[in-house]
């Protein structure tokens, strides 16, 4: 669901009843482009405003994120002028993704001022802008030069304005009386025609207005009969009057447990399909918070473990070329029989070769067929037979030590696809650090060592711990260090040990506390170890090995993460995290 002005019109009208003449406390910068803002009102509020490229967002939020020790030059501006500063308004330009915190303050000689703080939610373009009354911008987030932007600079002193990048109507006040003559005007299927035509409408939110008046979201604008436009039109009223009275169900759609869609009106879209979760919240806050927490700590922690997926993917792109190389190499040394035979034929019938030539042709005693041997015309029949004894022994010493180092790059690229998948697992500094360790322990970064000189020891970070309506539990490693832990540390011979078969992921530990595992317990752990490894994204069912933890074995100097077993069961099962299980500390 795109931050659209809907949404942003929900969460306003949630911030007028809770914000407006509260005074903000407290600001910080969580991050280079986000604000949390602690408001004293009847209660007290948080309120995060994130201006990231890829996931901007507005909301309370009850969480008190961690800010750096020195202010950026920005939150330190802002607190010059807006500490204890009085929430006058909160308003949102028709629908437009912007919302104007109206700010009242004393300046340095103790005179009332007005200024005004500006989210811009509009993806790759949100910013963050302080302002005076007049809207003269006094500083920003993001700094926009005219090299940058050709349509509007953002830097101080310059006026602020909504860029007005495309005509379009406004749902509030368009008459709608010739919603037919609007839509025609676009050249596209009715459902693009209806975000592009109007303020503040998604696709999402398009395409559930079509489904509510009984349309095909793919039928061309033009071809609206009179009774389509007059449907559409009606189902348009009735948005408007949900806005308008601020008759909002915030709701967030969930499948397998993951949040995957929200909107501020129920969607019949999903509402109709089983396989979807449909729950409705109090606040649109909540709901925003929901579905966008787990997506922005994916975003921000992929931002922070880029340098080791370059890493991660230098060496893998390295490793799959050698291996390509000594496959390559091997092959060629599967001549190696041919040389010896050749050999062997020269010693036994060389005699009858005439000097000089350059092939001699006898009768092959392994498979009694004629056989043609090229030869060097400047050395003899036993020469020859020495040259291709020679080859010989060189393919087959070329052959034994590719297998040793076939085996070690095929274990090292096995390896480094797992840290490959463990990267995406990562959802705190803790788990990346604990990555990183495994790297360097391997030898691809360097050591670092800290303050004492010794080498730097990373936090600890916990595997996941889920916990099923019966009191089962079941662990998850992040990395292949925790799935050392979890096999050899946590697991007792008893428990039972689920890993996807023939692909990176997780090691899946279910603790039986000597009970006996009822069916569907094994079902939903082998469903995790299914969802937290490298095919839960390709779509339909994996299979899944699973065995009891005593069988499961660690050779001697393998890899982190690397282990054999040899007797196992299977089950095909389709990943995901069933709703009943319980996500522990």
């Amino acid at each position: 669901m795109a931050f659209d002005g809907i949404t942003l019109s929900a969460l306003v009208s949630e911030w007028k009843h809770k914000l407006c003449g509260g005074r903000i406390t407290k600001i910080s910068q969580t991050e280079a482009d986000e604000l949390l803002l602690t408001i004293k009102s009847d209660e007290t509020y948080r309120l995060q405003l994130s201006a990231s490229a890829s996931l901007p967002l507005a909301c309370l939020s009850g969480e008190n994120k961690p800010a750096p020790l020195t202010a950026p030059a920005f939150c330190m501006l802002l607190r010059k002028h807006l500490s204890s500063a009085r929430i006058l308004d909160i308003l949102q330009p028709d629908l437009e993704r912007v919302v104007l915190f109206r700010l009242q303050h004393l300046d340095e000689m103790g005179d009332t001022c007005v200024k005004y703080l500006i989210v811009e939610l509009m993806g790759k373009y949100s910013n963050i802008i302080f302002t005076t009354e007049d809207y003269q911008i006094i500083d920003s987030i993001k700094r926009v030069s005219s090299f940058v932007s050709s349509v509007r600079e953002v830097l101080p002193g310059r006026p602020w304005f909504i860029p007005k990048t495309s005509e379009k109507h406004s749902l509030l006040t368009e008459p709608l009386s010739d919603l037919r003559g609007l839509l025609s005007a676009y050249p596209v299927p009715v459902a693009t025609a209806l975000y592009q035509c109007f303020t503040g409408l998604s696709p999402v939110i398009a395409q559930e207005l079509c489904f509510r008046a009984g349309l095909n979201p793919e039928l061309p604008a033009s071809e609206l009969t009179d009774d389509a436009a007059n449907a559409l039109t009606a189902i348009l009223l009735w948005l408007r009057k949900q806005i308008t009275e601020e008759l909002f169900q915030p709701t967030i759609y969930k499948k397998d447990g993951v949040p995957v869609e929200f909107a501020p009106v129920m969607l019949r879209t999903f509402s109709d399909y089983e396989e979807y979760v449909v729950t409705t919240l109090d606040s649109m806050s909540a709901v925003v918070l929901s579905y966008y927490h787990e997506k922005d700590t994916v975003t921000r922690m992929r931002s922070k473990s880029a340098d080791l997926r370059r890493t991660v993917q230098t060496a893998i792109e390295r490793t799959a070329k050698k291996l390509d190389l000594q496959k390559k190499q091997f092959e060629d040394t599967k001549k190696k029989d041919r040389y010896r035979i050749y050999g062997e034929l020269l010693t036994t019938y060389g005699y009858s070769a005439v000097p000089g030539s350059k092939s001699f042709t006898c009768v092959n005693y392994y498979d009694n067929e004629e056989i043609t041997i090229p030869l060097d015309p400047t050395l003899s029949a036993l020469e020859n037979a020495k040259k291709y004894f020679d080859r010989y022994a060189k393919l087959r010493r070329t052959g034994e030590a590719l297998t040793e180092h076939l085996t070690a790059s095929e274990q090292e690229l096995a390896h480094l696809l797992s840290v490959r998948e463990s990267l995406s697992y990562a959802r705190e500094e803790a788990d990346l650090n604990q990555i990183k360790a495994e790297l360097t322990d391997c030898g691809y970064l360097k050591f670092h060592k800290d303050s004492s000189g010794k080498k730097a020891k990373p936090a600890k970070s916990k595997p996941y711990h889920y916990i099923t309506p019966d009191g089962f539990e079941i662990y998850v490693g992040k990395n292949n260090y925790q799935n050392d832990e979890l096999t050899f540390g946590l697991a007792n011979g008893g428990d039972w040990w689920f890993h996807a078969k023939g692909i990176p992921g997780s090691h899946v530990v279910l603790r039986t506390g000597g009970r006996e595992v009822p069916d569907e317990v094994f079902n939903r752990a082998g469903a995790l170890a299914a969802y937290y490894s490298s095919g839960r994204d390709a779509g339909g069912k994996i299979e899944v090995d699973y065995l009891q933890r005593k069988n499961v074995k660690k050779p001697g100097s393998a890899k982190p993460g690397f282990v054999v077993y040899y007797t196992n069961y299977s089950m095909v099962v389709t990943p995901g995290i069933a709703e009943d299980l319980t996500l522990a500390d």
